[in-house]
Parts: C-alpha cells; sequence; structure tokens
C-alpha cells in the first residue's frame, strides 16, 4: 500500500522536488494527493503535504496547494482517517 508511488514535480521556478504519494482521495468531485518527500530517513519524521489536483488552461494536470485553510482542515481529516484508522473495539 504505501512506498509504491513516485512522482517529480517542478515548481514554478523550476526546481524540482521527488514526492512518494502516500494516498489520493476524491472529495466534492476534486481529488487530493497526500505526499512526504522521496527518501526520507526511516528515523525521519517526514511532514504530509496535501495537494489538489488540477487542470490548467491547456488540460494538461496540475497539482496545486491548498490555499483555503477550511478545505485543507477537511480533507487533512478525511485523508487522516484513511491512512491511520482507529481500530473499532
Amino acid at each position: 500500500m504505501f512506498g509504491s508511488d513516485f512522482m517529480t514535480i517542478v515548481d514554478e521556478g523550476g526546481q524540482e522536488y521527488e514526492l512518494e504519494v502516500l494516498t489520493s482521495t476524491e472529495v466534492d468531485g476534486c481529488t487530493y494527493l497526500a505526499v512526504i518527500p522521496a527518501g526520507c530517513e526511516e528515523n525521519e519524521i517526514p511532514e504530509i503535504s496535501i495537494l489538489k489536483s488540477e487542470e490548467d488552461e491547456n488540460g494538461e494536470p496540475l497539482l496545486c496547494a491548498i490555499e483555503d485553510e477550511q478545505e485543507l482542515q477537511r480533507v487533512y481529516d478525511i485523508i487522516m482517517d484513511e491512512l491511520y484508522p482507529e481500530e473499532e473495539e
């Protein structure tokens, strides 16, 4: 389940980043990805980033930061529940 999907993204300044995709989910018709930097050390706690998948004016896929705090919190809660489900007693 984890560690099988990697991607390279390029920011507006041309800097490349390799990311590991932990999961993707769809909320209200939009796709969101939970990613961490690829190659994190085992003892390092990586920061999880959530990116929104959109299309640019040419229909090309584009990953964007989520600017709206309420949207980010809602999607974060859903993704964390998927990644770390609580065990029912």
